[in-house]
């Protein structure tokens, strides 16, 4: 099973030929792609965004592809996941579960291509007709409640039905007596300025120890959030299920975890009440329609993680439509500049905090070259636990 496959006939995509990456820069971060060609003249994409080692993880991608992937046909895609994460041996982690991410999805991209039909029809086909997404990245800016205010009106006005954000500014283990204020009354102001018709989710960033979390989910309850996201370390989660039992709202998280594996012990303490897998990081459509069966069994819902491209929503998008215990998808595209869209032609449409049904064939994007040599990556970091994170401003 973890060698290439030539004695069965291939499939109507044919057997894949070489693999290529590439990075477009943006003001924010790189993003990273991944293309996959086969001998039926055939391309498909998927998206290998990693917040700070994207030449990195373009070099394992195709290291991994030329190791397991050259010959091999993309329908047997049961296979080829479980070639590509043991084949290596020394497997998971950020970097191989963001690799592995992106070579599933060209696969379904190509599968879709091959057959004529939008991947969503391979994953489970559809039981909604939009899927709900809710605005990231948004509050660039002074963290000061009026600008927060300000800009979460414009962002309402724009259709969004949903606002997610980090008031805690640089907070690590635990907040000053004034961050603290300063920090909630940035959830008040916000939550004052779109009214209480708007779903406010606050993200935690993993950033604190328990007293602090615990005294926040006391200090955020007036203000009716949807959910507290990763309020402690992804390595605390043992502790997770006892501050669940302190909030009167859902604690959400699992953005850090890339596959069943590493989400087994989350599952096993019922630590969140939503999980939040990312399509470009925990396994690509194969495996995060996995973590969504084994939510269902634990009675918690999905609400996919998305700080990347719109590519990585479109493809989001396909996923989605068919996970029944879906709650909402997140959105950073209104944060990007115009020229992203120019790039992967084809994304789909956010229209009044909504996405509609895809119809082209596969993913429906394709990367448009000329564009990526016009915005090469920037390599520039920025450092959430610095002060003044929040401008997002890069060095």
């Amino acid at each position: 099973m973890l060698t290439v496959n030539r004695t069965r006939p291939a499939g109507p995509a044919g057997r894949i030929t070489r693999v290529e990456t590439l990075m477009l820069g943006t003001s924010w971060r790189d993003f990273g792609y991944v293309r996959v060609h086969t001998d039926e003249g055939l391309s498909g994409i998927g998206e290998i965004t990693h917040p700070y080692r994207v030449g990195e993880v373009c070099a394992l991608t195709e290291a991994l592809a030329r190791r397991h992937l050259i010959g091999a046909d993309p329908f047997d895609i049961e296979e080829l996941w479980l070639r590509v994460y043991q084949g290596d041996f020394l497997r998971g982690g950020d970097m191989g579960g963001i690799a592995l991410s992106g070579l599933d999805q060209a696969m379904y991209d190509l599968m879709g291509k091959a057959l004529g039909v939008p991947a969503y029809r391979l994953t489970g086909g559809a039981c909604r007709d939009t899927v709900r997404v809710y605005a990231n990245g948004w509050y660039t800016g002074e963290r000061e409640p009026e600008t927060f205010a300000a800009k979460a009106k414009e962002t309402v006005a724009k259709g969004f039905t949903a606002l997610k954000f980090d008031p805690f500014g640089p907070g690590l283990h635990e907040l000053e007596r004034a961050e603290l204020r300063r920090s909630i009354d940035l959830v008040a102001a916000v939550r004052e300025a779109v009214g209480p018709d708007v779903d406010l989710f606050i993200e935690g960033h993993a950033r604190f120890a328990m007293p602090t979390a615990a005294r926040l989910v006391r200090e955020l309850e007036p203000f009716d959030i949807g959910w507290f996201e990763e309020p402690m370390p992804w390595t605390h989660i043992e502790r997770y299920a006892e501050l669940r039992q302190r909030a009167a709202f859902p604690i959400s998280g699992g953005e850090h975890f890339h596959n069943r594996y590493e989400y087994k012990q989350l599952f096993a303490t019922n630590a969140v009440d939503i999980i939040q897998p990312d399509l470009s990081m925990a396994g690509g459509f194969t495996e995060v329609r996995k973590l969504a069966a084994i939510a269902d069994t634990h009675g918690m819902l999905v609400a996919p993680h998305n700080s990347n491209s719109p590519l990585c929503t479109t493809v989001s998008v396909h996923a989605t439509l068919g996970i029944p215990n879906l709650k909402i998808l997140e959105t950073f595209d209104g944060l990007l500049e115009p020229y992203v869209f120019d790039a992967l032609k084809g994304t789909l449409p956010i229209v009044d905090g909504r996405i509609g049904l895809p119809t082209a064939p596969g993913i429906g994007v394709e990367l448009v070259d000329e564009v990526f040599e016009e915005h090469p990556p920037s390599h520039r970091f920025w450092n959430m636990f610095a002060d003044g994170w929040e401008k997002r401003n890069r060095t």
